[in-house]
């Protein structure tokens, strides 16, 4: 079976627009699903169909439904300094930052298309992290008891996250996704307790390099990882 996935690029946009696209193609999949329930004719059922969006964002700070809003340290006059938003969302995971420099990626996935294993899925989106970080010499890593990609994973001491990610999953459709640091502003993680983790610290690959990195050329290498560790062509 060929798996298609719809790419698009969505640039550096406004967290609240990004996340409202995302509930419609949410939306759009999980009816595809309840109105295939109620018809009995497997021939009249129609296809989900599955995205994937690249994008970055100004300045903003998202809590996931079970997190700890003391983990921000800023109040909204903070807030208003940095040049920040926050929002409130329906994802998994604590506190986090997006901004310009992150790839950001939300893939609309339809998991029975692929495999019905939520942690599966998040071991997978990371296994395309560690894979683009190998070709450029950097070896990452996981830490059991934390989701993400980690640089030094096995030293409690030095480890340091380079990728965080929390999604939501409903009749196996996904959404939300991952925020990889590739040129962000890492100061920003200072008015946080990112992932509600105190004794780790956050890092970029251009921090891990010493240089500048074509931001493009990552999300291209990612991509193909993405697809061929999904098995998925794109549409």
């Amino acid at each position: 079976m060929t798996r298609e996935v719809i790419f698009e690029d969505l640039g550096n946009i406004e967290y609240s627009e990004a996340w409202a696209y995302q509930e419609k193609l949410f939306a759009e999949n999980v009816a595809v699903k309840m109105a295939n329930r109620n018809e009995p004719d497997p021939a009249l059922h129609r296809a989900t169909v599955n995205h994937l969006l690249f994008c970055s964002h100004p300045h903003v700070y998202t809590l996931g439904k079970s997190g700890h809003e003391e983990y921000l340290l800023l109040d909204e006059e903070g807030l208003k300094q940095h040049d920040a938003s926050y929002f409130k969302i329906n994802r998994g995971g604590d506190i986090t930052y997006h901004g310009p420099g992150q790839i950001v990626g939300y893939p609309i996935f339809d998991l029975e298309l692929f495999f019905t294993d939520i942690h599966r899925y998040l071991r997978t989106l990371e296994e395309a992290i560690i894979l683009t970080l190998a070709e450029y010499g950097i070896k990452g890593g996981r830490i059991k008891e934390y989701t993400g990609v980690w640089i030094d994973s096995e030293d409690p001491v030095k480890a340091r996250k380079i990728c965080a990610m929390g999604v939501k999953c409903s009749r196996w459709i996904t959404m939300h996704g991952f925020a990889f640091n590739v040129a962000a502003d890492l100061s920003y993680f200072d008015h946080i307790i990112p992932c509600g983790i105190k004794d780790k610290d956050v890092t970029s690959l251009e921090k891990e390099l010493g240089r500048t990195v074509d931001v493009q050329e990552v999300q291209e290498k990612l991509k193909i990882n993405l697809a061929n560790l999904f098995d998925f062509d794109f549409a």
